[in-house]
C-alpha cells in the first residue's frame, strides 16, 4: 500500500530543511511518496493524508515566517482526517524551547487532527546535527503505522 506524506517545513536558517530532506529519504526508502512544502499553503496540502511538520522556533517563541500563513490557514480548518508527525528544533537555553512545534501540535489537535506518535523536540545543544536524531526517530515512528 502506497502512502503519501506532506512534509511541511518551518525554517529561518535552513536546519529544518535539512531534516526534511533526511525524512524524505527515509520515506523514499520505504516506498512512500512525499511532497516537501517550503512555502506551505493549506489549499495545496491534503488534510486527509499524513503530515510531517518540521519546524524551528524563531524570536520569542514564534513560528518561522514561511510557516506562519499556513498556521493561520489551519486555525479553523477541519483536520479530523489528518494524522501528523511533529518535529521541533530548538535550544533549551531559551525558555521558548520548541514553542514553534508546540504551536503546530496544538493547532493540529485542536482542529481534530491527531499525532501518530508523540512529537520529537530536538535540543540543538545536545544534537548539533538534528537531522541525525530526527531521521532515527522517524524511522522508528514509521514502523508504528
Amino acid at each position: 500500500m502506497n502512502k503519501h506524506f506532506e512534509i511541511i517545513v518551518g525554517t529561518m536558517l535552513g536546519a529544518s530543511e535539512y531534516v526534511a530532506d533526511v525524512l524524505a529519504e527515509k520515506l523514499q526508502a520505504k516506498g512512500y511518496t512525499y511532497t516537501i512544502h517550503l512555502e506551505p499553503d493549506f489549499q495545496s496540502i491534503a488534510a486527509s493524508t499524513n503530515w510531517v511538520v518540521c519546524t524551528s522556533t524563531h524570536g520569542a517563541g514564534d513560528l518561522p515566517d514561511n510557516i506562519q500563513p499556513f498556521a493561520e490557514q489551519i486555525k479553523n480548518a477541519d483536520l479530523s482526517s489528518t494524522k501528523a508527525f511533529v518535529i521541533g528544533l530548538g535550544d533549551t537555553s531559551y525558555d521558548t524551547f520548541c514553542f514553534g512545534a508546540k504551536t503546530m501540535e496544538t493547532l493540529i489537535t485542536q482542529n481534530g487532527g491527531s499525532l501518530t506518535v508523540p512529537a520529537l523536540h530536538v535540543d540543538v545543544l545536545e544534537h548539533p546535527i538534528p537531522e541525525d536524531i530526527a531521521g532515527e526517530w522517524f524511522e522508528d515512528a514509521l514502523e508504528k503505522i
